[in-house]
């Protein structure tokens, strides 16, 4: 073993160590990586990798749709929209033994139209719907389970604040990217309704009916859904005709929900502020993930880590296939170590050659990639999903891991199908992108 990797696997497990005290992870990779740089070339080549990068990172025109989509998604819920595409769902399936956790599954999906985080949805319908499944006596392990894992939906239903990073990261189209999560994440969405119903007709008691609204109500409340619809038609059909930007297309977007939530006086100044300042603060820590992963990513280059891992993996005597899914078990696994966006951003320069190598679609690759953060966000020991759904409702981890693993088989499935059939994610774009 040479020098350089006895450094470079020592920076790593540095790595690990700071993100187990609690130190951000964007932080801490920068900082680590500056060091390792330092120490194998030089402290002024540490220092100019370190200025550069983060420059790079927060003054790069590509990056500025991210901090748009997030407001766009902040808006949506301060405006309490999340609220009232809830409370529409509910006026249709609530009625059904199981119905609340469906009208979650539903409000969800609509509401991952404007909002690209999964932690933010994930902890906007735990203060939503598991004070009103408790209201009907639903068990917390499914009342807790279904909110931790609709939040992963956004991680493949655009706009995909992952699927985003993911293309700027490879050069893939954002368009493509958001048309190829969008049937996968209705599959999987899909998946979560029939494991409530079949939960549900197993045990009754786990779920109970709630009250049916008349079809005049149900009526009633369904403009609330509309105009989301429409934005979100708005924003990804002009992208992939080409009419604007993603960055454009982003901000058309955040505009038109302000737009939309001030008329129909959803918000006032004060709700616009908290969303504006919300929306800077998740912003900053995904461009510190980006510009701290990609300073450790140059410390690695230098270590030659990188190189030696990926002539090992495509050097391997297995079947393509298997290569594949080796390498999304290390995405796995490293995403139950640290944060699972940093190690996406760190772990894909590495391995996106090998994929294009091996002959794969970038776009699927990146599909696959998503529904492994959807994963990686409700799995122990990181996951963000089941941390915030615990910091909302107050319920013990326990109850809330409990509740996630039947969603966990509806995911797993999900990534076999995708696996297997890979035009499920690349129909929309090749209809109609070409």
């Amino acid at each position: 073993m040479s020098n350089e990797v006895a450094i470079g696997i020592a920076g790593l497990v540095v790595l690990l160590a700071a993100f187990l005290t609690g130190i951000e992870i964007g932080f801490a990779m920068a900082i680590i990586g500056f060091l390792g740089f330092g120490y194998i070339v030089s402290t002024e080549a540490a220092l100019n990798i370190l200025a550069r990068d983060i420059m790079e990172v927060f003054s790069s025109y590509g990056y500025t749709m991210i901090p748009l989509f997030v407001l766009m998604g902040q808006l949506a819920h301060h405006a309490r929209i999340s609220r009232k595409l809830y409370d529409t769902a509910d006026k249709f399936v609530g009625h059904v033994p199981g119905g609340l956790a469906m009208a979650t599954v539903l409000g969800a999906v609509v509401f991952k139209m404007l909002c690209g985080s999964a932690v933010a949805t994930a902890a906007t319908f735990a203060s939503i719907a598991v004070p009103e499944m408790r209201k009907y006596q639903y068990n917390d392990k499914l009342s807790a389970g279904i909110v931790a894992s609709v939040g992963g939906l956004g991680c493949l239903i655009p706009p995909s604040v992952s699927l985003i990073i993911y293309g700027l990261i490879v050069e893939e189209s954002i368009g493509r990217l958001f048309l190829a999560g969008i049937i996968p994440g209705l599959i999987l969405a899909l998946f979560f309704a029939v494991i409530i119903f079949a939960w549900c007709r197993i045990n009754p008691n786990i779920g109970p009916k709630g009250v049916k609204s008349t079809w005049e109500e149900r009526w009633r409340s369904l403009p609330v859904v509309i105009w989301p619809v429409l934005i979100f038609a708005v924003v990804l059909g002009g992208l992939i005709k080409g009419f604007f930007t993603p960055t454009e297309s982003a901000s058309i977007g955040a505009f038109a929900v302000f737009l939309f939530s001030v008329l129909r006086k959803d918000m006032g100044f004060k709700e616009i502020v908290r969303s504006i300042a919300d929306s800077f603060r998740t912003s900053i820590m995904l461009f510190m993930i980006i510009a701290g992963s990609t300073v450790f990513g140059h410390f690695l280059i230098v270590t030659k880590i990188p190189l030696i891992a990926a002539d090992w993996v495509a050097g391997l005597a297995l079947p393509r296939f298997l290569i594949v899914i080796l390498i999304l078990l290390i995405y796995q696994l490293g995403g139950s170590f640290m944060d699972d966006l940093a190690f996406m951003v760190l772990a894909t320069p590495i391995f996106f050659p090998i994929i294009v190598k091996l002959g794969y679609d970038p776009i699927w690759f990146g599909i696959m990639i998503g529904i492994n953060l959807i994963i990686g966000v409700v799995i122990p020991p990181v996951a963000g999903n089941v941390f915030a759904v615990r910091t909302v409702t107050g319920l013990p981890f326990g109850v809330i891991y409990s509740g996630v693993y039947p969603f966990l088989i509806a995911m797993v499935i999900c990534g076999i199908l995708i696996f297997i059939f890979p035009q499920i994610a690349l129909f929309l774009p090749k209809i109609l992108m070409g």
